[in-house]
């Protein structure tokens, strides 16, 4: 019998709490933690599968570096100093912005962000890639203008609402708030509530929803300006509730005026009739909204989604219990950068903005190929898998193997890590201390520092002792007094006050802490991760810790020492905070103190919405008469983290959808291998005719076309997506509409 030991999934954002029996250092068997407070026990098929994506013969135990022979292993030693040099090198003939960092937006692992920022800035680049550049940033910018900050985006309050609206989610499978299957089938049977999802396809919670609208694929925008138009025109607009909270309201209203939103409704494929009685729903209950990459995927998302804030603001549903509500943070999960700002760093040829801090990987290969004297030409990459996990693979490939340096971090031989000049182990969420600062509950904050449940092998590290060894190497770690040292082997109060000394005597050290603490109380500790958990608690600021007091932890200096052992002494995860809940707008960070609706840079966008030129820009071409979605959502996959396929035997899990009708017609049957085309590649796959999707409207998964152990598994959707098919503004890709061919492959 082995022991068991609890820990959280890392295959995707909501991280539900798991048990896990460790024998001979391996998970044999996992279950739910009951125990734990969000989760109660409730885990989907990826969770009870962790043991493929910690045990699998691909996995990384030593530092290679490539040659002319291949990889060779190297030491540790000579892998940070040939890699320091070579920075150095780079950065010193081509400037600061020759060096890009891809990481720190993994699904179970944060805590690199900090010290892969902090080596960025310490070489003097901005440019920071991550995956949410490839969802959210459109998101982020746009609750920005309304709320203040970037970071104070807005999630549904499920649990206090009596109408919840999803719009491109399909929450029985791809989850997205805790328990999502067994909250939304309770939901739908409450006949006090009422879902409502927004999708072209009859999906698994269209199915159960009390009202479908079977949207025409691309005409999100389209449908809520009709919408919105829909709610002034009928005098559903919440006054008091505007009056009292929102400001902007007036400079655009007349931006819906004379809309015709009937004529709009009906070519989003609904009936108008039906889409009103949805809008009156939204002023007479406590509605919040639920949108996914259905929405931040798709043709004018930046759009759409300021439009979606604008719809449930004037109903009187943002920052309300049972709306869409500002959650409580220990951390925000990204920053916040004005592009209006001049300081704000844009990319050389492409020309967009940082968002929340970050840049869009789709493009970063341009950037890279530009010829520009400045140009990106060192690039480390952890946590992620670009050439298969961002759009347009083949642009992917021709540019990073262009880089003079490219080092990846990766916890297996991914595909990316195949083009690299050094691959360094890192270690997994499993074999490391780690969380994740996802804010998907409200009121209250949720934390679990997951603990190592089984030891690393070879010469793994954590991700965040991989760049300390870097920057140490590259100089910009300071000398450290020996009283620090002394201070962290005493006990954590003795060293944050000796750590205060130091600061004020050295006060650029405060630009390479997390480093300072790593090196320092990490060492005690055994991990940075954890040192820096406890450092980041004691200076959190003002606002969580109000939320802490709520939660019962006691106001003072100690508060966050407090917190760090309640953590510690609560491995199955804990509530570490709770926001007011009668009070969310004392979350917004606008001047005015009031939700901000007037966004000019979307004006002239807006006024391109209409409904005869929609007509024209979405008229079917005879070249490729289908839409594909890419990276649909099923049980079966886990963006490019799951890599032995040995956790789907068995499975059809890799496989293209198609409407029956359409089948038909292309003489088409379920099994047989298509080709699908689009304009920047072409797949084969293997067709599933069903009536989950509907006519011209097909589906491909992400996290396939793989290579384990030398063979490659399923299709590689980000084959067939160009990275210039993308938001305007934030430069998201357009993976749910992208024109495509199928035809029968003999």
């Amino acid at each position: 019998m082995g022991e068991w030991k609890k820990t959280g999934c890392v295959l995707c954002a909501q991280n539900c709490g798991l048990e896990v029996e460790v024998e001979n250092n391996r998970i044999v068997k996992v279950k739910g933690d009951k125990d734990n407070p969000r989760s109660k026990g409730y885990v989907c098929r990826k969770g009870m599968k962790i043991a493929h994506h910690q045990h699998h013969e691909d996995r990384l135990k030593y530092p290679l570096k490539r040659t002319d022979k291949g990889f060779e292993r190297i030491s540790w030693e000579q892998a940070v100093e040939e890699i320091a040099a070579k920075l150095k090198d780079i950065v010193g003939k081509n400037g600061p912005k020759s060096y890009a960092y891809m990481g720190g937006g993994g699904q179970g692992c944060h805590f690199e962000a900090a010290s892969g920022v902090t080596l960025m800035k310490s070489i003097g680049s901005r440019y920071h890639y991550n995956a949410l550049g490839q969802e959210l940033t459109g998101l982020f910018w746009a609750y920005g203008r309304a709320t203040g900050k970037q970071y104070k985006f807005a999630i549904p309050d499920e649990h206090n609402c009596d109408m919840l609206v999803g719009i491109g989610w399909n929450g029985m499978v791809s989850h997205q708030m805790p328990r999502a299957p067994l909250f939304l089938r309770e939901f739908a049977k409450n006949p006090d509530k009422l879902l409502v999802i927004i999708d072209p396809r009859k999906t698994e919670t269209a199915e159960i929803a009390d009202i479908h609208l079977a949207i025409r694929p691309g005409t999100d925008a389209l449908l809520t300006k009709a919408m919105i138009s829909i709610v002034i025109d009928e005098g559903w607009t919440d006054e008091e509730y505007i009056k009292n909270h929102v400001s902007g309201y007036e400079e655009i209203k007349g931006w819906f005026a004379g809309f015709d939103a009937r004529a709009a409704v009906e070519f989003c494929g609904l009936d108008y009739d039906q889409v009103k009685e949805v809008c009156r729903q939204m002023r007479l209950r406590k509605a919040c909204c639920h949108p996914d990459l259905g929405v931040y995927m798709n043709r004018h998302s930046t759009l759409t989604t300021y439009l979606e804030i604008i719809l449930f603001t004037i109903t009187g549903n943002l920052c309300v219990p049972g709306g869409n509500v500002i959650p409580g943070m220990i951390m925000p999960i990204v920053g916040h950068s004005d592009e209006r700002d001049e300081k704000t760093w844009r990319t050389q040829k492409t020309g967009y903005p940082a968002l929340a801090a970050v840049f869009p990987p789709n493009v970063m290969p341009e950037e890279i190929m530009s010829g520009r004297p400045d140009r990106i030409r060192a690039v480390t990459c952890t946590q992620c898998n670009p050439l298969r996990s961002f759009a347009d693979t083949a642009a992917y490939e021709e540019a990073f193997s262009n880089l003079e340096l490219l080092v990846v971090c990766e916890v297996a031989m991914t595909e990316t890590a195949k083009l690299a000049h050094y691959v360094l182990p890192a270690r997994t969420g499993y074999e490391s201390w780690d969380s994740t600062f996802f804010t998907w509950t409200w009121p209250e904050i949720y934390f679990q520092m997951r603990r190592p449940v089984v030891e690393p092998e070879g010469e793994r590290l954590e991700l965040g002792e991989i760049h300390l060894r870097i920057a140490e190497k590259m100089g910009f770690v300071p000398e450290i007094p020996e009283a620090l040292y002394a201070a962290a082997k005493e006990n954590r109060i003795k060293f944050g006050m000796e750590l205060m000394n130091f600061a004020k005597a050295n006060p650029a050290a405060l630009k390479v802490m997390p480093f300072i603490v790593a090196k320092t109380l990490g060492k005690e500790m055994g991990s940075g991760n954890l040192a820096n958990l406890w450092a980041m608690l004691m200076v959190a600021p003002g606002s969580f810790k109000k939320c802490a007091v709520r939660a019962g932890f006691t106001k003072g200096p100690l508060m966050g020492d407090e917190i760090f052992k309640a953590i510690l002494d609560h491995p199955e995860g804990l509530w570490i905070g709770k926001s007011d809940p009668e009070d969310n707008f004392s979350d917004l960070s606008t001047e005015d103190g009031k939700i901000n609706l007037h966004v000019p840079e979307m004006k002239d966008w807006l006024s391109e919405i209409e409904t005869e030129r929609e007509r024209k820009e979405l008229e079917h071409d005879a070249k490729h008469p289908f839409i594909l979605s890419s990276g649909r959502h099923m049980p079966y996959n886990a963006n490019t983290i799951m890599r032995d396929p040995a956790w789907n035997e068995g499975r059809r899990a890799c496989t293209c959808i198609m409407n029956p009708s359409d089948a038909e017609q292309l003489g088409l049957k379920d099994g047989d291998t298509v080709r699908v085309t689009t304009d920047a590649g072409s797949v084969e796959i293997e067709l599933e005719v069903t009536d989950r999707t509907c006519k011209r409207y097909v589906m491909i998964p992400h996290g396939f076309g793989l290579e384990h152990q030398g063979r490659v598994y399923g299709a590689n959707a980000n084959r067939l997506s160009s990275g210039s098919h993308r938001d305007r503004f934030a430069g998201t890709p357009f993976h749910r509409y992208i024109p495509c061919s199928v035809e029968k492959i003999s």
